[in-house]
């Protein structure tokens, strides 16, 4: 990874799905790496102290809370993050999703065999508890990665400086905004807000084809 931005600078767009370890110990063996980005987008982190791993944390940022600080401290670089409410509000209705696995595509049928067990999870009482609202077909990592390729996709977003909770009993891993400006930081990060279903709903159907 850190030769492929070294070699083609202001070219490289990353999406990262996951928890953010590898760049984080990217940036700390190369830290000009931040720079030379043309963007990162995130699926990660949550805006509203509503967690779906522990009470207060998403996910990827719960999972190596010091790389996401690492990660939103150091990385200079565009940024924009999906994050867990975020794509809750953007759930596809559960009927669409059947449609769209019903193409009778090698790849329809291919991501019906392996979201089959996710998908049946994503409609149990317990998933419910997790999600902070809307119901329906929430493929969270594909919000960010749509939006990479179509930035078009995403018609809201606010800038705004954060950083990840690394001491609280409840609240480690918590994505922080500060709208007050105390953390004193130059580099804002876009906070994905709306995006534009249909779009997405057509980038969906375009590529099961």
């Amino acid at each position: 990874m850190i030769k492929m931005i070294n070699e083609n600078p202001g070219e490289v767009t990353l999406v990262a799905t996951a928890p953010l370890t590898n760049l984080a110990v990217a940036v700390q063996l190369n830290p000009k790496i931040s720079k030379k980005l043309k963007a990162l987008y995130i699926m990660g982190g949550n805006t509203e102290s509503r967690g779906n791993t522990t009470t207060c944390g998403e996910f990827n940022f719960v999972a190596d809370p010091e790389a996401a600080y690492i990660v939103l401290d150091r990385y200079t670089c565009p940024t924009y993050i999906a994050t867990w409410e975020f794509s809750c509000r953007n759930s596809l209705p559960w009927s669409w999703c059947d449609e769209l696995l019903a193409l009778n595509t090698p790849k329809a049928n291919f991501v019906k065999t392996i979201s089959s067990l996710s998908n049946k999870k994503a409609q149990s009482a317990d998933y419910q508890k997790e999600i902070t609202e809307g119901k329906g077909f929430n493929s969270c990592d594909t919000y960010a990665l749509a939006a990479a390729i179509n930035d078009t996709l995403i018609t809201k977003s606010e800038e705004v400086a954060v950083t990840v909770e690394l001491e609280g009993n409840f609240t480690r891993g918590m994505m922080v905004l500060d709208y007050m400006g105390q953390l004193k930081k130059k580099h804002k990060v876009f906070i994905m807000k709306e995006i534009d279903k249909e779009k997405l709903k057509q980038m969906f159907m375009n590529s099961m084809k």
